[in-house]
């Protein structure tokens, strides 16, 4: 591969790190896997990236990361100060009045940031602006000073209404870094300047307690990086889909939330598009998680908020994803009603699944593909492990489930599988059939390292019209890192009646988000094949708490006139899609300007990634091995990667890549497109 042309995504998960090789000169590339080190992510990181290819020789590195997502849901986020106008001190604990349990009296929380290391002052600014109570920087000092001593390495400053004027928290900021120790000190208007306190709050409180914990781990990223010889880009992947500096990873760590799935889907989406399916569900099967997405024209849904725990909410734009407990570590159990249970335990990486004889001793799914045959113990995944132990997976799976449901070790394991499919499928069916969409519409797009084993399965069972398997699924996130393109958001509250909006004073707020994002996208010096800018209103009927987000058709550099009449039409189409009905007559408000400036990235030529036209179906043959489909067969085994374009593949089969095993099951048929995606659906219904 030539040198300087060189693109690697990285994703870490719970169990492997996927890393996906691209020469944009020469259109080659490869992939790999290796072990997730817990705690040591950055030793796993720097090795994988050096086993493909010298690092002087990377143009650029783009990362996908959960270390954000890891710390807020195992609550190891940073020790966070917090400091508030007088009177909302709780304002994290009071939420939204809602509770863990819908049902019953008792329920537990605990915020990120602890009653004690929560602070007010004096201070006030009214909804319009009006600056009512200047804030007093030797107050702001003296509590800043307190909080430090009191534990704190992080502080978020959140004012009353600062979204409508940020003078008050701009003023106590410059009084805590007088004698705060370092740069981990933020302000609410500078992360999400919008309405709402509880958003807002909770937005900057998990921006706090994340900024010591991201920003040390990508600083001891690039560190590595750069002392190996590494001149090129490294750039880090956003929720939204899009990719950031490290230097605003580092500040708006809150940003990376979902990173390594949103790369997933961003990937899914492309190689969907190009196989001519504009409207897949993606499946994303990792060694901890089951991630669900719905992809619909072409298009990944975005939401403005998400809940990453219980009361942990955050706002900021992000891909809608799904996340269960169900992946190929998912722990299997009997519990205490004598039903079996699949997941959300994990074995993760360490100790792993029994079969990897690295100290798990608790049956998971991975466990029961290996003893149904379906994943061949002699060629394990990732290459870093010389065989897999089905005698171990087995003992393990008679002790803990066979033995207690009173079934022989095939039974219990299909019995594992049955359990973690319909957990999948109770997934694929809440984003699509609740939510109005007909599943016979769309494809499954099943990638991460066991999503190619459930496919047929649960396409099956959902009713979807067909399995879109890409050319290496165990690596599609990484693949999305290496395609994302480079994305920045904005958000500022209007909260004004649409009938006294000026259009003139609209068109020119626009103006201005999209010129000061674009200096975001020059500080970058990342080169670009070309730029999108979009507009979003928050829009709702006067008196009413929730919005529709109302996209403006406006020129792709977001130019062109703005008018009541527009702005009108937007919200009646999106209101009306969403309600069914309008309320003729009622006023309209404009709540919030969304602005989102994109700046495009090469994509890859998925040409590039097809088999080989020297291929055969007959060189891909290698040989038979028993597998269970409700009884033992002697099943065909296929080098999935060396099979033909326009090859067909009859079930049952087992088709084996070095970064996942794909299953062909009984009654289905599989077909090697253009691209070398593999196509699976029911033998009448292939495409």
């Amino acid at each position: 591969m030539s040198r300087g042309h060189l693109v690697v995504g990285v994703d870490v998960g719970g169990t492997y790190t996927d890393l996906f090789l691209f020469d944009e000169a020469s259109g080659a590339a490869r992939v790999s896997k290796v072990p997730s080190m817990r705690g040591q992510e950055a030793t796993a990181f720097a090795e994988g990236i050096t086993a493909l290819a010298p690092l002087p020789g990377i143009s650029a590195i783009v990362h996908g990361t959960t270390v954000g997502t890891n710390a807020l849901l195992e609550r190891k986020g940073a020790p966070a100060g917090l400091i508030t106008t007088q009177g909302f001190r709780d304002v994290l604990e009071m939420r939204r009045r809602d509770r863990r349990q819908t049902w019953g009296l008792s329920g537990d929380f605990s915020p990120v940031i602890d009653r004690s290391l929560r602070a007010e002052v004096n201070e006030r600014t009214l909804a319009n602006g009006t600056l009512h109570t200047p804030v007093d920087p030797a107050e702001v000092k003296e509590v800043a000073t307190r909080l430090l001593a009191a534990g704190a390495r992080a502080l978020c400053i959140v004012f009353l209404h600062s979204y409508a004027n940020p003078d008050n928290e701009r003023a106590a900021l410059a009084a805590a870094r007088a004698v705060w120790p370092n740069n981990d000190i933020s302000i609410s208007s500078d992360i999400l300047p919008e309405i709402r306190e509880f958003e807002r709050t909770s937005t900057a409180a998990l921006n706090a307690v994340l900024q010591p914990v991201v920003g040390l781990y990508l600083g001891q990223l690039d560190e590595r990086l750069r002392k190996g010889g590494f001149g090129g880009e490294f750039l880090i992947v956003q929720s939204n889909g899009g990719v950031m500096s490290v230097e605003t990873a580092q500040r708006l760590p809150v940003r990376t939330a979902l990173s390594g799935p949103a790369a997933g889907v961003i990937a899914a989406a492309h190689i969907a598009t190009e196989a001519g399916f504009a409207d897949v569900i993606t499946g994303d099967v990792g060694g901890t998680s089951f991630d669900v997405s719905l992809i619909s024209r072409g298009e990944p849904a975005l939401a403005a908020q998400s809940t990453i725990d219980f009361g942990l909410v955050v706002r900021t734009p992000m891909i809608e994803i799904t996340t269960i407990g169900a992946g190929g570590g998912s722990i299997a159990r009997v519990d205490a009603a004598g039903l079996l249970q699949v997941g959300p335990q994990s074995a993760g990486s360490v100790p792993g699944p029994v079969c990897y004889a690295a100290g798990g001793t608790r049956p998971t799914v991975t466990d029961a593909n290996v003893v149904l045959g379906r994943i061949n113990p002699e060629r394990p995944i990732g290459g870093k492990l010389a065989r897999l132990d089905r005698d171990a997976a087995a003992a393990a799976i008679m002790r803990d489930i066979g033995g207690p449901l009173g079934l022989d070790v095939t039974a219990a394991a299909a019995a594992i599988l049955r359990v973690a499919n319909a957990r999948m499928a109770s997934a694929l069916r809440l984003v699509s059939i609740e939510r109005g969409h007909d599943p016979k519409r769309f494809s499954l797009m099943p990638f991460g390292g066991g999503g190619a084993l459930h496919a047929g399965a649960l396409i099956r069972e959902v009713g979807l019209a067909r399995a879109l398997v890409p050319r290496y699924p165990g690596v599609t996130s990484a693949l999305g890192c290496v395609i994302a393109d480079m994305r920045h958001d904005r958000v500022r509250t209007l909260n004004r009646l649409l009938s006294v909006i000026d259009p003139v004073e609209l068109r020119a707020e626009m103006d201005l988000a999209a010129s000061e994002l674009s200096v975001l996208l020059d500080r970058a010096g990342v080169a670009f094949t070309g730029r999108l800018v979009t507009h979003e209103l928050d829009m709702s009927y006067l008196g009413q708490t929730h919005t529709v987000a109302v996209r403006l058709d406006l020129a792709p550099d977001g130019s062109g006139a703005v008018t009541r009449d527009l702005l009108m039409t937007a919200f009646e189409t999106t209101y009306r899609a969403a309600y069914g009905r309008l309320l003729s007559g009622a006023p309209v408000r404009v709540l919030n300007l969304r602005t989102a400036v994109i700046g495009r990235r090469p994509k890859i030529d998925l040409l590039s990634l097809a088999p080989d036209p020297r291929t055969s179906f007959e060189a891909a043959y290698r040989g038979t091995r028993r597998v269970w489909f409700g009884e033992w067969l002697d099943v065909p085994v296929l080098d999935r990667l060396a099979l033909p374009v326009g090859c067909e593949v009859l079930a049952p089969a087992v088709l084996e890549q070095p970064d996942t095993t794909v299953l062909i099951e009984p009654g289905q048929v599989g077909r090697v497109d253009r691209f070398g995606n593999i196509i699976i659906a029911a033998v009448d219904e292939v495409v």
